[in-house]
């Protein structure tokens, strides 16, 4: 006998609100040891590297958390396809907490020798197993909560925690950096912002006791038995184009949010707090743009957004590398934003494209093992390659570039394959004899 299930549905207002300070509060976590990574971290914990080869070892614990993204999607993924959306949401930010906690912990290497980087990669491998749940389960939870012809839209806010998760983490690191000399700074401030993460990840635990879960998961009477193995053999194809469709917005990312402030900051001897600003104001703007192209996806669908933000990246790397070689504050500025922009173009409309490409039953493992494999194309290796790309080129970087390009084009194949997914409004019904 099929059983009728009661749905309590929140108000997308409150759930949208939920969702984006949780994301906000994960990828703060993961951010801030994006920073510290290109701050700080190389000298304390690899000093026996030269200059350019710590930041490529800090950069490469970095992309380690990008490793784990994928693994910790398939594991949440499971739980959030068969025991709900909502579960995934407190025991992902518990993990991400914790490690987050633990980094700013962790002795140098002058004080615990070899044990230091080791206990650094171990932990940067959790915070990125719990963000890679943290995405599907907080995406889908609003995805299926949302009215069809505005679910880009309320989709969208979760989309703008990574921004503000960026803004805080930056945030806290600029106030440190300049309230603090470079010796105290890399003593003990650099700790302070992990530290923080522990009380952010308890604010969001209690805003997030109150969801409600996904009334779509309610209806699904089949659940997967191994969600992971049946994405592979039915949707494998599709995940594998969503992974090479996002690469190129993770790689852009993290290369003027990571990459650029150590490329500025060593090679270019810009300040490290002037390069903090230009980058926060792109990211800022780039937060505050989202909700509304998401309304475009809306309006003219999912695919066509994702293919003009795309194609923007493919126009926009070579002028990028080049604004960015002046050292000029308001030029490395324009290049970040411009950048930025293309970014949100297609990235304010994923939340709401990916969990349309799947069926419900897969859909929490199906959507985040995509969305977080693409990182591992194209966030993980974008720091260290573009650092050695710089080192090897003259002053303007023009192999970055060319390397960010051919990621676009690459992602810009992978999104003309998709199909487009925006719900086809029903037409009306006029009374007979009308």
């Amino acid at each position: 006998m099929h059983r009728v299930r009661t749905v309590s549905t929140p108000s997308m207002p409150r759930l949208a609100a939920a969702s984006l300070a949780g994301t906000a509060i994960e990828f703060y976590d993961f951010f801030v040891y994006g920073t510290a990574a290109a701050l700080v971290l190389g000298p304390l914990f690899f000093p026996t590297f030269s200059p350019v080869a710590g930041t490529l070892a800090a950069f490469a614990t970095f992309g380690v958390g990008f490793v784990a993204r994928p693994l910790g999607s398939v594991v949440f993924g499971h739980l959030g396809d068969r025991r709900g959306r909502r579960p995934v949401l407190v025991l992902s930010l518990l993990l991400t907490g914790a490690s987050t906690v633990a980094v700013g912990c962790v002795p140098s290497y002058g004080t615990i020798g070899v044990a230091a980087p080791v206990l650094l990669l171990v932990l940067r491998f959790l915070q990125g197993l719990g963000l890679g749940g943290e995405w599907g389960g907080a995406v889908l939870l609003t995805a299926e909560h949302a009215p069809a012809r505005r679910r880009a839209l309320w989709s969208s806010f979760p989309q703008v925690g990574p921004a503000l998760g960026f803004l805080l983490a930056n945030g806290v690191m600029l106030v440190l950096s300049a309230a603090l000399s470079d010796a105290e700074f890399a003593r003990w401030g650099w700790r302070v912002p992990f530290w923080a993460g522990g009380a952010l990840a308890l604010a969001g635990l209690w805003l997030r006791s109150s969801l409600t879960e996904s009334p779509r998961f309610l209806e699904i009477d089949d659940h997967a038995r191994v969600p992971f193995f049946e994405v592979v053999r039915h949707h494998g194809r599709l995940v594998l184009l969503t992974a090479g469709a996002l690469a190129v917005g993770y790689a852009v990312f993290y290369a003027v949010t990571t990459w650029s402030l150590s490329y500025a900051t060593e090679r270019l001897g810009v300040s490290r707090t002037v390069m903090l600003l230009c980058v926060m104001g792109a990211v800022a703007v780039k937060g505050a743009l989202t909700p509304l192209m998401a309304l475009f996806g809306d309006w003219y669908g999912r695919r066509t957004m994702c293919l003009t933000g795309c194609g923007a990246c493919v126009l926009w790397m070579l002028p990028m590398v080049a604004l960015l070689a002046t050292g000029e504050p308001l030029l490395m500025f324009l290049a970040i934003l411009g950048a930025l922009l293309a970014f949100v173009i297609m990235f304010a409309v994923i939340a709401a494209y990916l969990p349309e490409l799947y069926e419900p039953r897969v859909r929490c493992t199906g959507a985040a093992v995509g969305y977080n494999l693409g990182g591992v194309l194209g966030g993980a290796l974008t720091p260290i390659v573009a650092t050695a790309l710089a080192e090897r080129g003259g002053r303007v970087p023009w192999g970055v570039g060319v390397y960010l390009t051919g990621i676009a084009l690459v992602s810009l194949v992978c999104f003309a394959l998709l199909p487009e997914t925006r719900p086809v409004p029903v037409p009306a019904v006029e009374p007979v004899g009308g």
